[in-house]
């Protein structure tokens, strides 16, 4: 096996910052800089198993949700949009996503990062259509909210019997999931971190299961995930996350529900 070169390594380091951040790399000035140089940049983010477009997803969702500075999610944001991965408004959309799974707070940090990121390219506003522009008929969104559940979940929700149940057939599968301005891969990717940053059993092991029973992502892109993932969440997270991902990716290969 061929020795690797450090400075190599800090060269690939700042090459992988530019691009992600689409800004000039920074020169480290402590050893924790320097870890993100030479870790972070040069190992994490130039493995090739997941494309750019979930890795910025994945990174700017950890970062609001995992105590990142501003300017860290702005860097994804930045990259996001001036390498062309996510429009504008699709980075809205994202924001909004984010904000049913990890809380409206965290929302927020993403969708004032794209407003602040906005204003520094000197973008015009998007187009985002709002949540609900014309009346509608309560079961029709019910049902809605069922079929969406199905599709994305890949087995049938059981009957929205409290409160909490109903906002999430009615709000976050009759209307966002359904929601024409995200791919369902990329909702996916955000959901994900929400499930992840919550460490609630169920959540997380349904919504791995079903990110890849849906055909939404693979095996291999679901391990790397928990790479990304593990960056900004810590390994001790990404420990209990792993281990889920393993199990179910051996679940979706035999053709086994994610509690069976």
């Amino acid at each position: 096996m061929a020795m690797l070169d450090p400075e190599d390594r800090a060269a690939s380091g700042r090459a992988a910052e530019a691009e992600a951040a689409a800004r000039s790399p920074r020169e480290p000035a402590t050893l924790l800089e320097e870890s993100w140089r030479d870790f972070v940049w040069a190992e994490v983010w130039t493995r090739p198993c997941l494309p750019m477009r979930p890795r910025l997803i994945v990174a700017m969702a950890s970062a609001a949700t995992c105590g990142l500075e501003e300017s860290q999610i702005d860097d994804f944001v930045r990259g996001a949009l001036v390498g062309g991965h996510l429009s504008l408004a699709e980075l809205r959309e994202a924001a909004l996503h984010l904000a049913v799974y990890a809380g409206w707070g965290n929302g927020g940090r993403l969708d004032r990062a794209v407003t602040r990121v906005a204003g520094e390219l000197d973008l015009p506003p998007a187009h985002v259509p709002p949540i609900c522009p014309e009346p509608w008929d309560a079961q029709a969104r019910n049902d809605g909210g069922h079929a969406a559940f199905a599709k994305v979940m890949t087995f049938a929700p059981g009957p929205p019997g409290s409160p909490y149940l109903q906002a999430i057939n009615n709000f976050v599968f009759g209307e966002m999931w359904r929601r024409p301005g995200l791919d369902e891969a990329s909702r996916r990717w955000i959901t994900l971190v929400g499930v992840c940053e919550s460490a609630a059993e169920i959540p997380i092991r349904s919504h791995i299961h079903a990110a890849m029973a849906s055909g939404n992502c693979t095996g291999e892109q679901m391990l790397e995930f928990v790479v990304q993932y593990g960056t900004h969440a810590g390994w001790p997270k990404a420990s209990r996350i792993n281990a889920v991902v393993q199990e179910m990716i051996g679940k979706v290969a035999k053709g086994l529900p994610w509690n069976g």
